[in-house]
């Protein structure tokens, strides 16, 4: 897609900001400096994006390696700081919107942590706070003087928050917004173009990329969002939310809602047909043992499980 216009003398900032911060002589005036700084606009938060993009996606290497690209280019050229600044900030104007584009494979695989499909994985943070990754899920984790925040960049994440003794907020970043936790339970999914928070405890204010606004969400709620916008809230029963524990709670669920949920636990495809794809399913699911529910779908319900191989199933209805 092609990238909005960006005022050249934001971008420029950006560059400079981008370079103090990697620079190894950072102070925390300086990244409390450009917090304040992205936060002055829309277009100052894009122009940050690109230029965080630029260090993950700059000719498809790890970000500390493409900034010493940069810098051993500038040295060996005899380039000085505004050049390589002004070069640096052409390669912004000329380069996609990071936060439009979806994650590369190896910042998954980079990634702080993460978990592999089917599994779990309980952290315990520096202040005190919990964290639990779902399955197929990355993340990574940066604590500074001014903030804690997780950024996820892929699969679904709890977060249980502690009190910090410096205030400092508390912040799940995905590629289409900001989840400031308000003292506070919550999960973070991203689900393609969209992200979705769900408040168990507390409240979250949400805030998209593209958009100046926020949202808070108590209790009970849940809520989409895109870049530049909100899908509806939503209340939702907190008990069914047992993914933590391992289960899957359906109340008149629609099967193939149920089979894409199951699916995110298992390895290969695990299709619906059609003709069943609107039955409503009730009940209690294990998603650490997916052939169990599976097993349970066909001896409760008229339908059957049809296996190419392990690895490729299908319900259909029972003949």
């Amino acid at each position: 897609m092609t990238a909005p216009m960006i005022d050249p003398q934001i971008l420029g900032e950006a560059a400079d900001w981008l370079v103090q911060l990697h620079s190894g002589t950072a102070t925390p005036s300086d990244h409390r400096a450009v917090a304040q700084w992205r936060s002055r606009s829309a277009e100052h938060a894009m122009a940050w994006q690109r230029a965080e993009a630029l260090l993950g996606d700059f000719r498809s290497v790890p970000a500390n390696v493409a900034l010493k690209t940069l810098q051993r280019a500038s040295r060996k050229e005899g380039l000085s700081r505004r050049q390589t600044l002004t070069r640096l900030g052409l390669l912004l104007m000329a380069g996609p919107l990071g936060i439009a584009s979806q994650h590369l494979p190896w910042q998954q695989w980079t990634a702080d942590q993460r978990t592999a499909v089917g599994e779990q994985k309980h952290l315990q943070l520096p202040d005190g706070s919990q964290l639990l990754l779902n399955t197929d899920t990355a993340v990574d984790i940066a604590y500074s003087p001014v903030e804690r925040r997780v950024s996820l960049l892929n699969g679904e994440i709890m977060v249980s928050t502690a009190a910090d003794v410096s205030a400092r907020p508390f912040i799940v970043e995905t590629a289409q917004g900001l989840a400031r936790s308000l003292g506070t339970r919550f999960c973070v999914r991203t689900e393609g173009s969209r992200s979705q928070v769900q408040v168990l405890e507390g409240q979250v204010q949400i805030t998209p990329q593209l958009l100046q606004q926020s949202h808070t969400l108590k209790a009970g709620e849940r809520q989409r969002f895109r870049l530049s916008g909100f899908d509806g809230a939503e209340t939702f029963d907190t008990a069914t939310l047992a993914w933590d524990k391992g289960m899957l709670l359906a109340s008149g669920m629609r099967l193939d809602e149920l089979l894409a949920e199951l699916a995110r636990y298992r390895h290969g495809v695990l299709r619906c047909h059609p003709d069943v794809a609107a039955l409503r399913v009730s009940g209690a699911f294990s998603l650490r043992d997916t052939d169990a529910s599976l097993r349970l779908l066909s001896d409760t319900l008229p339908l059957s499980i049809h296996s190419r191989t392990r690895y490729w199933l299908t319900v259909e209805p029972r003949v």
